[in-house]
């Protein structure tokens, strides 16, 4: 199995809405070990303590999972979540950013902000993944990841819990794969092998 490019990915970003704990104890719980790149998560839970979130999710899978912090640099194995009311972003180096600029489709922490930021990082060698969700953020992000040459994975709609986020992706940007659910972790394990 290969990425759109033919290249080994360098990282991972995830985007999810509503539905979307469910989704990512699904998605993380079905892999049979941490990937060998970073993943990123973006996820409008709601929740103002994403410490919390970051447990669940660490607790059902068996993951390193983590709040992402200001200048920290993603490492291989580990997954980053982005922190409540921030926006989350990667600068040039590598690096995480986190801002307060205006929310974007509703949203601060925003899938769109998220994924063109690492588009223009990881170019070529960037995997994004959109789940379930209850609004477009992340449509404009994975168009971004697809013109600068990486791979786009979409939940299938008639599989998600909200069909909308993966709906509004799809229509603007297509995918290179859209799949339900549960094949996601295999696909990301091929993808990353």
């Amino acid at each position: 199995m290969r990425t759109a490019s033919g290249l080994p990915p360098q990282a991972i970003v995830v985007g999810c809405s509503a539905g979307g704990l469910s989704a990512l104890h699904q998605l993380l719980g079905g892999l049979s070990g941490p990937l060998p790149v970073p993943m990123v998560v973006v996820c409008h839970s709601g929740s103002e303590d994403m410490r919390v979130f970051c447990e669940l999710l660490a607790s059902r899978s068996g993951l390193v999972v983590s709040e992402a912090e200001e200048r920290q640099q993603p490492e291989p194995h580990h997954i980053y979540v982005a922190p409540s009311g921030y926006h989350l972003l990667l600068e040039r180096t590598g690096r995480f950013a986190l801002s307060v600029d205006p929310r974007v489709a509703f949203s601060r922490p925003s899938i769109d902000v998220l994924f063109e930021s690492a588009a223009e990082v990881w170019g070529e060698h960037l995997i994004a993944l959109l789940l379930t969700g209850a609004n477009s953020d992340g449509a404009e992000g994975c168009l971004q990841v697809r013109r600068r040459g990486g791979t786009v994975i979409v939940q299938d709609p008639q599989t998600a819990q909200v069909p909308t986020m993966p709906s509004a992706a799809l229509q603007l940007a297509g995918a290179d794969h859209c799949l339900p659910l549960p094949d996601i972790s295999l696909l990301l394990e091929a993808l990353c092998s």
